[in-house]
């Protein structure tokens, strides 16, 4: 069976598309009151699964190469602030199904994201405890698939499977050599995949893409500092 569940956070686990574009325009009437107001929920919609320096240069093209981190920084950390206190909307069944989940799987995120706002998630909506370990190159400094690649590393997981939202997590998951599943309910469409329309549907799809206590190991690549 498989041994562990690895998933996306935004537009997977929650949406928090509401609270980035209001901290982030916060700062940006503070720091930069030229670009107050240009995040909007549906440009950030358009962004969802890049690295969030390429989400800083499509959203502030005008902005200098040398100025994008440190308004990065300033925008990401108002970020994590408010989120901490306000939180996201949470997809759909996800404190219902977590729960369940947890108790079969252990459960894992892998997402895009600064350092700081998987630990957001967690505190507004006291999910953190079903979760064993989680990663991001806010952290890392790495793209998604070596991150997935690290976190099954570091916990023995041999037959893990991605669940995600966009085209970029199925691209990353099968980077990593990870099966995927789609979460159709999200932010992106990928097609020829297996999908759930909420999070209450994958123990059912589970049980049905399981692939056997006798089957192969999955090829997970290595992280690169375990080559």
């Amino acid at each position: 069976m498989f041994d562990g569940i690895l998933f996306d956070l935004d537009g997977t686990l929650w949406d928090a598309l509401e609270g980035i574009c209001l901290s982030w325009n916060r700062a940006l009437a503070r720091f930069r009151p030229d670009l107050a107001g240009a995040v909007t929920p549906a440009r950030l919609k358009g962004c969802m699964g890049m690295l969030l320096p390429d989400i800083a240069k499509k959203l502030f093209p005008q902005v200098e190469p040398g100025e994008l981190a440190p308004l990065l920084e300033v925008c990401c950390d108002m970020e994590n602030e408010y989120l901490a206190r306000n939180g996201g909307v949470l997809c759909p069944g996800a404190a219902q199904a977590l729960p369940l989940l947890a108790e079969k799987y252990p459960l894992f995120i892998v997402s895009n994201c600064q350092d700081g706002y998987i630990e957001s998630f967690f505190a507004a909506h006291g999910l953190g405890r079903y979760f064993t370990d989680w990663e991001c190159p806010g952290r890392t400094g790495r793209p998604k698939a070596e991150n997935i690649r690290a976190v099954a590393a570091r916990n023995g997981l041999r037959r893990p499977v991605y669940v995600g939202d966009t085209r970029g997590d199925f691209q990353a998951a099968s980077a990593a050599g990870v099966p995927f599943l789609h979460a159709a309910y999200g932010f992106g469409a990928v097609e020829g995949v297996p999908a759930i329309g909420s999070l209450v549907e994958p123990p059912a799809l589970l049980e049905e893409l399981n692939p056997g206590e006798h089957a192969p190991f999955f090829r997970l690549q290595p992280p690169e500092d375990s080559v």
